[in-house]
């Protein structure tokens, strides 16, 4: 598989130069287009924005991220083709197709289609060191836990992982910058992180102070691992100057979603100027590191996009199913 991805960069370094040059098909390109990301502070708005402003600039068009409430709202937003394109996780992703998305129950959302992959969303929780917080079950009956975003993942995932390991606390919601500072001020005891590493909003709470990276136990972990469809991770240590060793964690994949009724060759350039140079991804977020054309199998939910398979079938020998292939 690395020998696929090593291939699939360098026939994508090629094509990407055409796309920028107009030697395509544009017809029904728009002239503009929207990423759904999530709130200023955590990951997917860094990511993607990032992603929003380097397809743009290679593409010579008009687009960029827009804050939203996360990955259940983005699959509303792009399968109604309010957003153009968003970032999801697999969890969400799975409840919109099931019709079962809080932002529209009942409505199953099929308009929605996988288009890369990006990278795995661990969970973690910080707690200011001050606290005396170090583990789990440190966490005091009746804490006020922040859990992101109303409808986020991690609000969707946390507060559920935590009631199944027995934690008693009240719910906030909020931005991630926002649940910072009021963990800093002393009016939550603890932040439930479900973002790609490193979180924006823990690096910048340990330039201002000393927090702490609480990792699950090895039963904490297993007793998750059994009750969600998750897989282990392990944040490294080096991710955060507050980690001396890498911390065991859970993780669920996010992928990139783009609304179906989108040209096949706007979609399969998009994804040629995101997959083609993974260091310029990496310079836009660390997570990106998992944005590899051999991680599109990490997708078993959402019917992919004609234009997003193409690509990968074409540049990275992809076995992709008609019957995951929207329209086909």
């Amino acid at each position: 598989m690395k020998d696929v991805a090593l291939t699939a960069v360098a026939v994508a370094l090629t094509t990407t130069v055409a796309y920028a040059d107009g030697h395509v098909d544009k017809t029904g390109w728009p002239e503009s287009f929207t990423v759904g990301t999530a709130s200023q502070g955590g990951t997917y708005f860094a990511y993607g924005s990032g992603w929003a402003n380097l397809v743009a600039n290679e593409l010579g068009l008009s687009g960029g991220g827009e804050v939203t409430g996360g990955p259940m709202q983005n699959m509303a937003l792009v399968h109604t083709g309010d957003a153009q394109f968003g970032m999801t996780t697999m969890g969400p992703a799975a409840e919109s197709l099931a019709g079962t998305n809080p932002n529209a129950p009942g409505l199953q959302m099929s308009g929605a289609c996988a288009m890369f992959p990006m990278y795995q969303t661990p969970f973690s929780v910080t707690a200011l060191a001050s606290s005396g917080i170090t583990t789990i079950a440190d966490i005091p009956a009746g804490a006020k836990i922040g859990f992101g975003p109303a409808d986020s993942t991690s609000d969707t995932y946390f507060p559920r992982m935590m009631e199944t390991l027995g934690v008693d606390f009240e719910r906030r919601n909020g931005g991630w910058t926002d649940l910072g500072s009021q963990l800093q001020d002393g009016l939550l005891d603890v932040i439930a992180f479900a973002a790609g590493v490193p979180v924006p909003a823990v690096s910048q709470l340990e330039v201002q102070t000393d927090v702490n990276i609480i990792e699950f136990t090895e039963a904490e972990q297993e007793t998750i691992l059994g009750a969600f469809q998750v897989s282990q991770f392990d944040i490294a240590s080096s991710t955060y100057t507050s980690l001396d060793a890498d911390a065991r964690s859970v993780s669920m994949w996010n992928f990139a979603i783009a609304n179906c009724d989108l040209p096949d060759s706007f979609v399969e350039a998009v994804v040629d100027v995101v997959m083609s140079d993974n260091a310029r991804m990496q310079n836009i977020h660390k997570a990106a590191r998992s944005t590899v054309p051999a991680n599109y199998d990490k997708n078993g939910v959402l019917k992919w996009h004609p234009g997003a398979a193409k690509w990968f079938k074409e540049n990275a020998g992809a076995d992709i199913p008609d019957d995951m292939i929207h329209g086909m």
